[in-house]
């Protein structure tokens, strides 16, 4: 399964995702991008890439599939992503967009989670008008997880870390801060395992969360240099290292359906 490397933090709590066939619900005083470079990606090294800091308007992608920038643009899983033109998942882009100074200044000025909010409303702007995608959403039930308490209860303990931190590779996850860590575990546990993780563990507060797997599809995590191959896989890790467990399920969720949308415009 390709991964989507994230460099910085770029997952927002919250999804903004409302109405039917419609652009997105942006206000006058919304940013915008004032340049677009979109081209068709070129490399060929298989790796996704996408280097957004929520503070300033810049937004860059390397060798992302539209269906990734949806991912980025709305807060869900590709599971909860549906519909859309045959080339969503496999056509990649390189993507360079920017503002003036003035957003600049005006994200800088904003908390984190406000602006990651912010530059989501940009590129869902920036995704209507230059690939004309309509989207509306439904709920629907689908296969998912139930994070839950293991046997014995959490391993793990209260953080008082200011802000949040999202660190996430193929094989690892560091998850710290916001009033609510659990809720952005199952978010990220979610992006890697391909379907919806609810929060069912009860837990709520300020957490400093760390998971290290070895993935069922690929060579074990590195450790000083060498492949670590104590690793155990993510459902053990889950369970070992934070006293939590995934029991499968299926619930209704809400999707993102794509009706249109179409090969970006020129630059």
């Amino acid at each position: 399964m390709a991964m989507l490397h994230r460099l910085l933090l770029i997952v927002s709590a919250s999804m903004a995702l409302s109405g039917r066939a419609q652009t997105p619900a942006t206000s006058p005083n919304t940013p915008t991008f004032d340049v677009a470079s979109i081209h068709e990606s070129k490399a060929t090294d298989g790796h996704h890439h996408i280097y957004n800091d929520p503070s300033e308007s810049h937004f860059r992608t390397v060798n992302v599939s539209l269906k990734e920038l949806l991912q980025f643009a709305y807060s869900l899983p590709k599971s909860q992503i549906l519909g859309g033109p045959s080339w969503l998942d496999s056509t990649m882009f390189d993507i360079d967009a920017k503002s003036d100074v003035a957003i600049d200044a005006q994200l800088h000025a904003l908390p984190a989670s406000q602006a990651r909010q912010q530059k989501q409303l940009m590129l869902q702007a920036l995704l209507a008008d230059r690939f004309r995608l309509t989207t509306h959403q439904e709920t629907r039930p689908l296969p998912a997880y139930s994070l839950v308490l293991a046997k014995g209860g959490a391993t793990f303990k209260s953080s008082e870390i200011g802000g949040t931190t999202i660190d996430s590779g193929r094989s690892r996850l560091h998850v710290a801060g916001s009033d609510n860590t659990l809720a952005l575990l199952a978010g990220e546990l979610a992006q890697t395992l391909g379907r919806p993780v609810l929060d069912n563990t009860g837990i709520a507060g300020r957490y400093d969360l760390t998971l290290k797997w070895t993935p069922d599809d690929g060579p074990p995590p590195m450790l000083n240099g060498e492949p670590d191959t104590s690793a155990p896989n993510l459902f053990t890790a889950i369970q070992e290292q934070l006293g939590l467990k995934l029991e499968p399920t299926k619930a209704p969720v809400p999707v993102l359906v794509v009706d249109h949308a179409e090969m970006p415009s020129e630059n």
